[in-house]
């Protein structure tokens, strides 16, 4: 059906292929038909095609790039769709040797007219990362290009792409604040969540802490009052603490005044309150808890509680974040306190967090109408939430004192409940609110006293004991005979109770000694035989302490002291208490624990950071007569900027709503375009009066743009010079030639000119654009600049005439020769081995194998009965107690090709003993893992070899001349180079040629072999290093080229037939040699 003329049919094929997938089948099978059908014209034949490639690329790499060159195609369609869904695939197929294909194919979308393909770019963004992470700098050049997006469809996604790729590089988003403020109301949902989050953490980092004199009043109050008032405060409280902030004296603290940049994102975020997408209103509402004033966050409590009324998923995550804010601000919440009233038809874990906030939520004025609600809830069928009830009423009796005695006794009555869990429930809140006043409440210890015959949860019981023991004086005639009845028992009971009968027993000895003593003794010797050895510890312990003897030390001395010293109350606390220090709304609040890939929310900054850096400067170049002219003729409201406080931030942001988004980041239109000319020349002056070098710089561009307009023919010839200029240069000094036929034309010229002007900013370097005098300078600074850092930094090479041969030989050739065997006066290419250790894998770890553990190394030595299969070094250890018998390989399931050859069966290995076998595996030049069983006579464990690339290789020896000649065979596709710098370690040749030939199995090509016998020549400044291999199974060559420049600069050249090896080679050397 696959291979069918008709359309009908593939498409039917293809849905039932997908329907195989889709219920867990494996269709790998049919790869190679499918993949001919990539270049199908039917649109939903294409869809299920590309899904079907995103599910097998991976394991058919080969087969898989035969379609690369479809996609390549479609990256050129006229269509759109088309265009995003070639490159949608192609970042799916998570196949090492297309990144640079895929990386090209990023830049030029992200470059493409439609805002549809630049969205599809930004997608792909952090797919590339994750599989490629040293693409890194590269993929922050695009992101800052796409940051530059004036279009609410690229927003959101690039900014995502940029909080998984480099949300540390905040400078990025400096330029383009405003413009993301201002774009926010327009921007898809989805889109909003992730802007408004980044916004949070960027806005911490640069605004002042809006609260800081509050904070700062709290701190020097008696009372000790934490950030945003303790929780005792209320509104009444928020007043009075305004009050006398107005009457304190102004020199006592310094006044705060808001960045307008913080108000504009405030007021920007405000109207997305009303949405009707909850994550959007929740991402505000967290913004407004972490950024706004204390006055101001009132504003989304209303919002909230609506979200209330949604599913209850979103009911259980607004209800943990309400949780957390109801701690620090409980105002804001107070006139909703009905909203938080549960319903019978409420899951259990909403109806716990509603208890949560309404607890929070007590107060004297309240809380009569919140207990009313809590007796109607212990009525409950729910157990779990009866449970948080009472938890819930002992919190409100510890909070208020005023109703301490009353839910003191509510709680007493439920201990004649006929449901066990209750009355559990309530001996445990009673007991921690009894220790507030235990002398007054004799009464409910006795009644207590007598429950426990009936209650048989441990924890009530064990609370029961320890109330009888801590407060014996109060229940002088109850407590021994409570005792009593816990030793007939003492044998059945938990481990929990017996430690606290251990304790009364204790206590009575020491307080009631005549009647207690024999059963503490025999308390005290049950104890002591006791399975668990907390209990016999215990028992030991109390024994040397309260019956003093000849050996017993000075501590029995202190024995009442530690027994019945006064303990204090317990504090019940909310379990949000700490949770704020997680940034609202994430997932790591939920869970209350660091998730992974959490980005930690900053401190305020002590002062505020300069506001001139999201200033979006214009080149003063780009004025003209004309222009101003017109400028002057117009009369406009003024670009928000810091010089625009005095007068008033809301208009001038109405200002730029009205104006259009691009305004914020210098349009195209003529009037931004003036207006933030104008913003510049003000405020750059202050901005670089402390920095010569890019005031220079500017001069310089200045002038340089003078004469490229004198002269048009000029520029065009030195481009052809020079084409190694950047090509976004290169367009804006076109656009620039022909500003004068149309305003469009100009204006977009401008915007490319300053976002290059930027750039040049940023980076404190002078790109001279078109001419060639200031071009010949800069080259003959730069070869000064040089040979000066010749003469400092590195030593001079020894001089030709004080070299004699032999130390010439063995200063070139010392790492040639080590390694290298000779044999019979032949040399034995084979015998090349890596001067460092051999690096062993783990084959089976010591738990998963019950005592076996097995580790493999590849030895790098011919595997005599088949040289096209890979020598494996098999260690087996055995570390059980047992010995180990019939060691040998069974089932092994390997891709098509690949072979194995087995080591001989181990008959036995005995406990504590180590044996090593060798194995051959041809892996067909691929990395891809061997998979078999290990077995032995009782089990089987299913356990794969991986071979780094490095040792799919064998050492090849050939002179340089040979090495030469090959190498200019092997040009072209089949060349990989890459640019490193060589770390501190690896700048000598022998850390070169040891780190090389670790890493992969090469054999050193020695420097000059064809010209010994002329004249010793001296070593050169930055010597090129040559290594050769043959591949084990194909026989392929395996050139590789390490050639060092200044300053530990190197290039690396990997010059190989099978492109996936020499791609995976090129990035395993500059592993090693870089770390």
């Amino acid at each position: 059906m696959l291979d069918s003329n008709k359309d009908s049919l593939k498409l039917e094929a293809m849905k039932r292929i997908v329907a195989m997938i889709a219920r867990g089948k494996n269709a790998s099978d049919l790869f190679p038909a499918v993949v001919k059908n990539v270049a199908c014209k039917n649109i939903e034949v294409k869809k299920l095609v590309y899904v079907y490639l995103v599910r097998y690329a991976e394991e058919q790499q080969d087969l898989a790039l035969l379609s690369i060159s479809t996609f390549q195609r479609g990256l050129k369609d006229p269509n759109q769709l088309i265009r995003a869904s070639a490159l949608r695939v192609l970042s799916s197929i998570r196949v090492t040797i297309i990144v640079p294909i895929m990386m090209l194919a990023i830049k030029e979308a992200a470059s493409d007219m439609s805002p549809y393909v630049r969205k599809t770019a930004a997608h792909a963004i952090p797919k590339l990362y994750s599989l490629d992470p040293e693409q890194k700098d590269q993929l922050i050049e695009v992101i800052e290009k796409l940051l530059a997006d004036k279009t609410t469809l690229v927003a959101g996604s690039v900014v995502m792409a940029f909080e998984e790729v480099c949300p540390e590089r905040i400078d990025l988003i400096h330029k383009n604040y405003r413009k993301l403020c201002n774009l926010l109301i327009d921007v898809e949902e989805w889109g909003q969540v992730v802007i408004i989050n980044m916004l949070t953490r960027y806005a911490r980092t640069q605004f002042l802490n809006p609260n800081v004199n509050e904070s700062l009043l709290e701190e020097g109050n008696t009372d000790g009052k934490t950030f945003y008032g303790s929780d005792d405060e209320d509104e009444e409280e928020d007043e009075k603490d305004k009050k006398d902030k107005k009457a304190e004296p102004l020199a006592k603290r310094k006044p705060y005044v808001m960045d307008p940049d913080h108000r504009l994102l405030l007021r920007n975020t405000k109207p997305l309150l009303q949405s009707r997408n909850a994550a959007v209103v929740m991402a505000v509402a967290q913004l407004y808890f972490h950024l706004a004033p204390k006055a101001e966050v009132g504003v989304i409590a209303k919002a909230l509680v609506r979200l209330l009324r949604s599913h209850s998923e979103v009911q259980f995550v607004v209800l943990q974040n309400v949780a957390t804010m109801t701690i620090k601000r409980r105002g804001m919440f107070e006139p909703y306190l009905k909203s938080f009233y549960i319903r019978s038809t409420d899951p259990t874990q909403i109806k716990i967090l509603k208890l949560e906030v309404l607890t929070n939520l007590a107060n004297e004025t309240n809380i009569s109408t919140i207990l009313r609600e809590f007796q109607t809830y212990i009525k409950s069928m729910d157990k779990d939430f009866v449970a948080a009830t009472i938890q819930a009423i002992g919190r409100c009796a510890t909070n208020i004192g005023e109703v301490r005695d009353t839910c003191l006794n509510g709680l007493v009555q439920l201990l004649s409940n006929r449901d066990e869990l209750v009355v559990a429930e309530s001996v445990v809140v009673i007991k921690k609110l009894l220790q507030m006043q235990p002398e007054k409440h004799s009464d409910i210890i006795k009644h207590m006293a007598k429950l426990i015959d009936n209650i048989q949860v441990p924890m009530a019981r064990a609370s029961i004991l320890w109330l009888i023991g801590e407060y014996c004086e109060h229940v002088p005639k109850i407590a021994p005979d409570v005792l009593r009845k816990m030793a007939k028992s003492f044998t059945n009971e938990e481990d929990i109770v017996k430690l606290q009968i251990l304790n009364l027993a204790a206590k009575l000895y020491l307080t009631n000694s005549k009647q207690t003593k024999l059963l503490t003794q025999y308390v005290l010797n049950l104890a002591k035989y006791d399975q668990n050895y907390d209990i016999r510890d215990r028992a030991r312990f109390i024994r040397q302490l309260i019956v003093p003897t000849e050996k017993s030390g000075a501590l029995s001395k202190y024995a009442k002291k530690l027994f019945l010293a006064l303990k204090p109350a317990p504090v019940l606390e909310s379990p949000f208490k700490d949770r704020d220090h997680f940034q609202l709304g994430s997932l790591s609040h939920l869970l209350n624990a660091k998730a992974g890939g959490y980005q930690e929310l900053p401190d305020w900054p002590e002062s505020a950071p300069d506001p001139s850096v999201r200033n979006v400067e214009v080149p003063e170049w780009s004025k003209c007569s004309a222009r101003e002219k017109r400028k002057e003729k117009k009369v406009e409201k003024p670009f928000y900027s810091d010089s625009e406080e005095e007068s008033g931030p809301t208009e001038s942001a109405d200002s730029e709503m009205d104006s259009g988004s691009g305004s914020a980041s210098a349009s195209a239109s003529e009037e931004s375009a003036s207006r933030s000319e104008s913003d510049e020349s003000d405020e750059g002056s202050e901005s670089d009066e402390d920095d010569e070098e890019p005031k220079r710089a500017k001069k310089k561009t200045q002038e340089v743009k003078k004469a490229v307009r004198q002269s048009e023919s000029e520029q065009s010839s030195e481009e052809e010079r020079k084409p190694q200029r950047k090509p976004k240069a290169r367009k804006t000094s076109e656009s620039e030639s022909e500003s004068d036929e149309s305003e469009s034309e100009s204006s977009e010229s401008e915007s490319n000119e300053s976002e290059s002007e930027a750039e040049t900013r940023k980076k404190k370097k002078v790109r001279t654009r078109d001419l060639k005098p200031v071009k010949k300078e800069a080259k003959k600074e730069s070869k000064k600049e040089m040979s000066l850092l010749d003469l400092d930094d590195f030593e001079p090479s020894p001089s030709p005439q004080a070299t004699p041969v032999n130390a010439f030989m063995s200063s070139s050739l010392a790492t040639d020769l080590e390694g290298l065997s000779l044999s019979d006066g032949v040399l034995a290419p084979a015998a090349i081995s890596p001067s460092s250790s051999v690096k062993t894998f783990e084959l089976l770890h010591r738990i998963t194998g019950e005592g076996l553990t097995v580790e493999y190394c590849f030895s790098r030595q011919p595997f005599s009965p088949d040289a096209n299969m890979v020598a494996v070094q098999i260690h087996f250890t055995n570390n059980s107690s047992s010995d180990v018998s019939g060691l040998h390989v069974e089932d092994a399931k390997l891709q098509s090709g690949m072979r194995v050859k087995d080591f001989p069966e181990i008959e036995s290995l005995a406990a504590g003993e180590t044996t090593t076998a060798v194995m051959g595996v041809d892996f067909c030049d691929s990395t891809q893992a061997a998979n078999f069983q290990l077995c032995t006579n009782s089990k089987k464990f299913f356990v794969s070899i991986q071979p780094p690339v490095g040792e799919l290789m064998r050492p090849l020896f050939m002179t340089e001349n040979e090495f030469k000649k090959e190498q200019g065979q092997l040009m072209g596709m089949n060349e990989i180079s890459e640019k490193l710098t060589l770390d501190s370690s690896c700048r000598n040749e022998h850390a070169i040629v040891q780190r090389v030939t670790t890493a992969a199995n090469l054999s050193r090509v020695p420097c000059g072999a064809d010209n010994e016998c002329s004249p010793p020549v001296p070593p050169p400044d930055f010597p090129v290093y040559r290594f050769a291999a043959r591949t084990v199974t194909g026989n392929s060559l395996v050139l590789v080229t390490v050639a060092t420049r200044a300053e530990g600069a190197a290039q690396l050249t990997v010059n190989c037939d099978k492109m996936l090896i020499g791609t995976m080679l090129v990035k395993e050397i500059l592993q090693a040699l870089t770390q």
